[in-house]
């Protein structure tokens, strides 16, 4: 019996496809069809894919740059499809504008936050250090509609810090890709608690969602509210309140 996996999208060819090597393809890989000369090898690799992408993984793209002139075709394109004239004065240069948006909105793609966390200070220091209230803004991956509140992020430090400032980078890195926000959240505190030798990690994050707010359901006040613990913050309680105290105002 065939078991069906996910599907991939990766710059594969299946052997025997007539697919150029350079096309974009939608694989449906199917365990146990693999019997074809060369297709135990291609199984594997798919499936060495097949674990996370690497955007999820806080990594950043294999593509080097934003293909501006592509989204300007594409926003052209968008225009003449809504039923818009992009030749008209208003939208003349909008194609244009709307690229350069986009590489900057998603300039995050393109930077690695694992580098923002090499550098750390050596400090005897055993209790939780917090910054709260960072502000960032994201792309929901599913509409292209913006979400934007604040992160607030805590960790236990094992015998050496990072300078608070790249916390803050970090979040902007993060936050400058496609994002969703419980991924967001969950990317945030497995970095630092991989990058920092942390003992402990807390992330809350607050968003508003545009998705939700200027369409569909329009609920203009509703708030998101996600959280990751990892470490001491999550097999300790007393260390998670104490975190969660200090942002609520417990300590003002």
């Amino acid at each position: 019996m065939l078991v069906l996996t996910r599907r991939v999208h990766e710059r594969i060819v299946l052997p025997g496809s007539r697919s150029p090597p350079d096309s974009w393809g939608c694989l449906t890989v199917l365990r146990g069809r693999a019997t074809k000369k060369g297709g135990a090898h291609f199984l594997a690799r798919v499936e060495n894919l097949l674990s996370r992408h690497p955007i999820q993984d806080g990594r950043p793209s294999q593509n080097q740059s934003v293909d501006q002139p592509r989204i300007e075709a594409a926003v052209r394109e968008i225009l003449l499809a809504v039923g818009e004239d992009p030749d008209r004065e208003g939208l003349r240069d909008t194609p244009v504008r709307v690229a350069r948006m986009y590489a900057e909105l998603f300039s995050g793609l393109h930077a690695d936050p694992r580098e923002l966390l090499s550098k750390s200070f050596t400090q005897k220091y055993d209790e939780v250090v917090i910054v709260k209230d960072i502000d960032f803004n994201s792309m929901c991956e599913h509409h292209l509609l913006p979400f934007m509140g604040k992160a607030h992020i805590g960790y236990l430090p094992k015998g050496r810090i990072v300078g608070l400032s790249k916390l803050a980078r970090v979040v902007e890195v993060l936050s400058h890709r496609p994002q969703v926000q419980e991924r967001m959240t969950e990317q945030l505190a497995d970095l630092l608690m991989e990058e920092t030798g942390a003992r402990g990690v807390g992330v809350v994050l607050e968003a508003t969602h545009t998705c939700m707010t200027i369409r569909g359901v329009r609920k203009a006040e509703s708030v998101c509210t996600t959280s990751a613990m990892r470490g001491s913050f999550r097999d300790n309680a007393s260390t998670r309140n104490e975190f969660l105290s200090l942002l609520s105002g417990g300590a003002r």
